[in-house]
């Protein structure tokens, strides 16, 4: 269905384009300066090295250290099942890591469900930090919106409320669906504080941020390939970075929405849609191009590397 939804967006995307705007864009892509998209596509490379390196820290307390080979090759073959079919990537993942490392399948699908908060949590920073930085951006956008500093401020108050009272109402509760829910709460905050207990956890503290800052530089560095983009500042592009993350969860690889949203977020520092287009799609493009071929290099790969197996 997400990628049904998603070749709909990228119908919709041409349809919504007069033709003149549909060659612009096609000129800014092809006059693109290659070597920046194969910047951003190394910096995806290492982010994935680290986040394998990463992997063995969360196993190794249970008693497993896969070869480094196999975890960035699962890696990689679970980000291009993620193209195909949305988070499928995390089973095979897990399924692949039982296969030829012989993890049972419930350890390391605990493993990959931890890396996942990880990663909730880091985007919520980056959030925050867009915030921060963006406050006049996002209050002029709020205010166009008729919303203003007072409104925003009664919004935040309420949703804190809300989520208080909710959490309130669950502790109290003694409903099956309420007891679940705490149990699902308690059992995802004992795997993020494990992190803290386990042995390498200033290494996996390093590799996280680490990771996180090649997602951001891979992003920010497309912005040489096309002129309009150049000379924005870093807060525009973690605007655009967190629009683009909440794509890439909705659809398959981000398909099809991933360029609108980014157009939207760059649009509100003066980048035109022709220009925003263009950023979207080199970005979406090669970051897609990098998964499925090295995807498929590694789905390839990795069983004659472990044909002994």
């Amino acid at each position: 269905m997400p990628i049904l939804i998603g070749a709909g967006l990228v119908f919709y995307s041409f349809s919504s384009t007069s033709p003149e705007d549909r060659t612009k864009i096609l000129e800014s892509i092809q006059n693109a300066d290659l070597k920046w998209v194969f910047l951003s596509i190394l910096i995806g490379i290492l982010s994935h090295i680290s986040r394998a390196v990463r992997w063995n820290y969360l196993l190794s307390p249970l008693g497993y250290k896969p070869r480094l080979i196999n975890n960035v090759l699962i890696i990689l073959t679970s980000y291009f099942a993620n193209t195909l079919v949305l988070r499928s990537g995390e089973f095979l993942r897990a399924t692949a890591l039982t296969t030829y490392e012989s993890v049972p399948f419930e350890k390391g699908f605990g493993t990959i469900v931890t890396e996942r908060i990880i990663d909730v949590i880091m985007l919520m920073l980056i959030i925050v930090t867009a915030l921060l930085f963006q406050t006049d951006v996002i209050l002029g956008i709020l205010q166009e919106k008729g919303i203003g500093l007072v409104g925003s401020l009664a919004l935040l108050v309420t949703g804190i409320l809300g989520l208080l009272i909710a959490i309130r109402i669950i502790k109290k509760s003694t409903s099956n669906f309420a007891v679940k829910v705490k149990n699902f709460l308690s059992g995802l905050l004992e795997g993020v504080l494990s992190i803290f207990k386990m042995k390498n956890k200033w290494a996996f503290i390093f590799h996280t941020f680490f990771i996180w800052i090649c997602y951001i530089a891979m992003f920010w560095v497309i912005k040489f390939t096309v002129p309009e983009t150049t000379n924005l500042p870093l807060g525009a592009f973690l605007v655009a970075f967190v629009a683009g993350a909440f794509a890439m969860a909705a659809t398959n690889g981000g398909l099809g929405l991933f360029p609108i949203v980014v157009t939207a977020a760059l649009s509100v520092y003066g980048v035109s849609k022709t220009s925003g287009d263009a950023y979207g799609w080199i970005m979406w493009t090669a970051q897609t191009l990098m998964v499925v071929i090295f995807g498929t290099i590694s789905f390839i790969v990795l069983p004659l590397l472990n044909r002994n197996r």
